[in-house]
């Protein structure tokens, strides 16, 4: 965030404003040096071409000469110890969205993204509400420091002159007097007008380095040379030309109502009412074109006691039939009481869902059947967590190989190497084990208390220890048999270390797993 919006002279507000030792405190900080905060230099970098460029740097890295647009390569030659990440375009735009729905929504209803780095807040008539806006300037920069993130605000008449004193001034918080635009900006790259580049080139080549130098030219030779939309900038900047910002709209959850004549208490009169809500709600959804992932019913009762409801899709839906099923498996969660006299149906969580092709819908077609309602059914009555798929995941070590994912989730490919049908939580100790070291299956061994005779046998097979988790793995070794005990049963055991260096292990077995 770098900027705030335009602010004009606001009338008495009715409300009080909020007292000075709440609106002026900030809290303190610990003086901390940069090489604390951020250790190694670090830069992230987007793909351009056939470069990496830099796009951004930590003030470490800023301290030691890397700047945004220079080439990761002649980054890496400068600085030894250089960290590199991969910059995410789409994280960061997310996050100013989610800061201008925020600024929105509890400091002033008109505020919108500037930029790759910057917000536009108007604080037309919003300032005093906080104390001032110096005050609301440094409580704006206590909150994002708490975030983590660092910024520069600047206020002024006109967003143009905002944006340029914001990412171009020489303080981090700036302020503005009506009227001053053009003195402000004066000493300032023509870059801080938001050109185009093209029209910044021109005025390289025709000796134009400042603002101040665009002020004594007249409004034709300066549109012919350097195009039309300069001299727009420059009049939005002076406040001269109006530049309307459009705000971003908080959207409210999509939320039906019934109020009702009489209080009800019956089972049958309960799941008419939700079927009356669910289909009001999906004519709602329909028209916004999302689906719900969770639907909360709130049935109010008499005394008023709020009881609630809530089911979740494991997929964006709008099917009436289907939520209507979901809410009346959990129906008997309701206590009703003396009565309900109001039911609210909301869905806080919600995504886009567009038309489905119809051939999907016909038995005909080759595409499988749709398993999401018949997940939600399953969960509803054995719960959230007890359905899963299981997937690969990149590790050496058997039990961090395979992880829990949603029921509909894709899973990945699963190693070609042998591995047993179940596998233990946790490896299980066995004892009384006679083996011929080292590169030899157990003759016979004892596993809960049950003791087993090994007629065939397969291994080793060595699995190290991952080193880059934890140094108690750095020299870790396992050697993993197939055996086949004398009663049918097939096991998968190893003995910790490699029988040769006692540094890898203390040689003693363990069950990991049965195959079927």
């Amino acid at each position: 965030m770098r900027e705030m919006g335009r602010r004009s002279e606001h009338a008495e507000h009715p409300f009080r404003a909020m007292p000075a030792d709440e609106v002026g405190r900030v809290p303190s900080v610990p003086a901390l040096s940069w090489a604390t905060l951020w250790g190694r230099p670090t830069v992230l970098v987007l793909r351009t071409g056939q470069r990496d460029v830099i796009t951004a740097a930590c003030p470490v890295a800023l301290d030691l000469g890397l700047r945004p647009g220079m080439v990761a390569a002649h980054a890496r030659a400068l600085v030894a110890d250089l960290e590199v990440k991969d910059a995410d375009p789409n994280a960061d735009r997310a996050l100013l969205d989610r800061l201008a729905l925020h600024a929105a929504r509890h400091w002033t209803p008109t505020a919108s993204v500037s930029g790759e780095d910057g917000l536009w807040l108007d604080l037309t008539g919003t300032t005093h509400l906080f104390g001032g806006e110096e005050r609301f300037c440094r409580r704006l920069l206590a909150f994002l420091k708490r975030l983590g993130l660092t910024a520069r605000v600047a206020i002024a008449a006109t967003p143009g002159a905002a944006h340029a004193l914001a990412r171009f001034g020489n303080s981090d918080m700036v302020l503005l007097e009506a009227g001053q635009e053009a003195q402000a900006l004066a000493d300032l790259p023509l870059c801080a007008l938001r050109l185009e580049p093209e029209a910044l080139v021109s005025a390289n080549r025709f000796g134009l380095d400042r603002i101040a130098d665009l002020y004594p030219m007249p409004r034709g030779p300066l549109a012919r040379r350097l195009g039309l939309k300069t001299v727009e900038r420059l009049d939005q900047a002076r406040g001269l030309l109006a530049e309307p910002i459009v705000p971003v709209v908080p959207s409210q959850a999509p939320v039906v109502t019934r109020h009702l004549l009489e209080p009800i208490g019956t089972p049958e009169s309960i799941t008419q009412v939700i079927s009356d809500l669910v289909d009001d709600l999906v004519i709602m959804l329909l028209q916004r074109g999302i689906g719900a992932r969770t639907a909360l019913l709130i049935a109010v009762r008499v005394d008023g006691v709020p009881q609630r409801l809530t089911v979740g899709a494991s997929r964006a839906t709008r099917d009436a039939k289907h939520l209507k099923r979901m809410f009346g498996l959990r129906l008997a969660q309701l206590e009703p009481g003396l009565g309900i006299e109001t039911m609210h149906l909301a869905v806080p969580h919600h995504e886009p869902l567009d038309a489905e092709v119809i051939g999907a819908l016909l038995e005909t077609s080759r595409k499988g059947r749709d398993l999401a309602p018949l997940i939600d059914q399953l969960s509803a009555r054995a719960g959230e967590t007890a359905l899963f798929r299981l997937t690969s995941h990149e590790s050496d070590v058997p039990e961090r190989a395979a992880r829990r994912i949603a029921p509909l989730a894709t899973p990945t490919g699963w190693p070609r190497w042998k591995r047993p049908v179940r596998l233990l939580r946790r490896p299980e100790l066995l004892s009384n084990v006679v083996a011929l070291m080292p590169d030899h299956p157990p003759r016979r061994f004892t596993w809960r208390r049950q003791n087993y005779r090994v007629v065939a046998g397969d291994g080793p097979e060595r699995i190290h220890g991952e080193w880059w988790r934890t140094d108690r793995e750095r020299w870790a070794t396992r050697d993993y048999f197939r055996v086949e005990a004398q009663s049918g049963e097939r096991f998968w055991l190893f003995r910790r270390g490699d029988g040769v260096d006692p540094d890898t292990g203390d040689l003693s077995w363990h069950m990991h797993g049965l195959f079927g």
